[in-house]
């Protein structure tokens, strides 16, 4: 077995170990990691057929898409902080457990890229362009509508997931700007007549 093979067993195995925790995991904190650390194992499996540059877009849009899927949970869970820090002595083997897999697999993953023959990492022909560039080609010639079909689609999954977690606060007072600036001087001054000698 080359080193392609083993790499590929590594990271297909962490792609199902990392899936079953998303599922199984009862903390939500739990399951976000989880499903990075599964998104960054699918990013090792690209590398390893020499799809570098979906391997590096996994990475840089999902993984950040996914904390700002975080961001949205802990919003609409309402998720108390005092007390997930309360037990942080509780998460850090688990912390520590996340930690060492993923040095080990981005290990894997620069030894799978840099020091695999070429007859186990394909590579594009030097004449041609490369993957990025074949990449973008298709992508904004043939599937262009598509791109902005789906871009639109992100659009309004984002503004409706800003209108779902957006809360009215009742009894707070509020800052009326038109209202303040259209006040008039008699509206917002009385003049009193004092007798004098009587005061107010």
């Amino acid at each position: 077995m080359g080193f392609a093979d083993f790499a590929f067993s590594i990271f297909a195995t962490a792609v199902v170990v990392w899936g079953l925790g998303v599922i199984f995991a009862r903390n939500p904190v739990h399951s976000v990691m989880c499903l990075i650390m599964a998104f960054i194992s699918t990013a090792g499996l690209f590398v390893l057929i020499g799809a570098e540059y979906l391997a590096f877009l996994l990475v840089v849009v999902y993984v950040g898409a996914v904390a700002v899927l975080f961001l949205f949970v802990v919003m609409m869970l309402d998720i108390d902080f005092a007390e997930l820090r309360a037990g942080y002595a509780r998460y850090l083997p688990f912390g520590v457990v996340v930690a060492a897999a993923l040095v080990i697999e981005i290990g894997v993953m620069v030894t799978s890229w840099s020091g695999a023959p070429a007859a186990q990492a394909p590579v594009a022909a030097s004449d041609g362009p490369n993957n990025a560039e074949q990449l973008g080609m298709v992508l904004y010639t043939e599937y262009v509508h598509f791109f902005q079909i789906a871009g639109l689609v992100l659009l309004v999954a984002m503004i409706g997931a800003i209108l779902l977690t957006f809360r009215q606060r009742q009894g707070i007072k509020t800052q009326d700007v038109s209202r303040q600036v259209g006040r008039r001087r008699e509206d917002g001054v009385e003049v009193v007549s004092v007798p004098t000698g009587k005061g107010i």
